[in-house]
């Protein structure tokens, strides 16, 4: 039983970060249509907006093995 129940929380875990790069690629998107020629800055900021993103990720799949065992 607390194994299926880790996997719900693994997956509901899984949610914020994939929103979150979602609205990060859309909104670097939007913002390089507005300003072209920042465009080289807004990429080094969207990979490390999305590398923070998904560390949030790992850390809940890593908590769901810890405390899930």
């Amino acid at each position: 039983m607390i194994g299926n129940i880790a996997t719900i929380g693994y997956g509901i875990a899984t949610l914020g970060p994939g929103i979150a790069i979602g609205l990060i690629g859309a909104k670097n998107q939007e913002a390089t249509a507005r300003q072209p020629e920042v465009s080289g800055f807004l990429r080094v900021n969207m990979l490390i907006a999305m590398a923070f993103a998904e560390a949030l990720g790992l850390i809940g799949f890593g908590a769901g093995i810890v405390f899930g065992s």
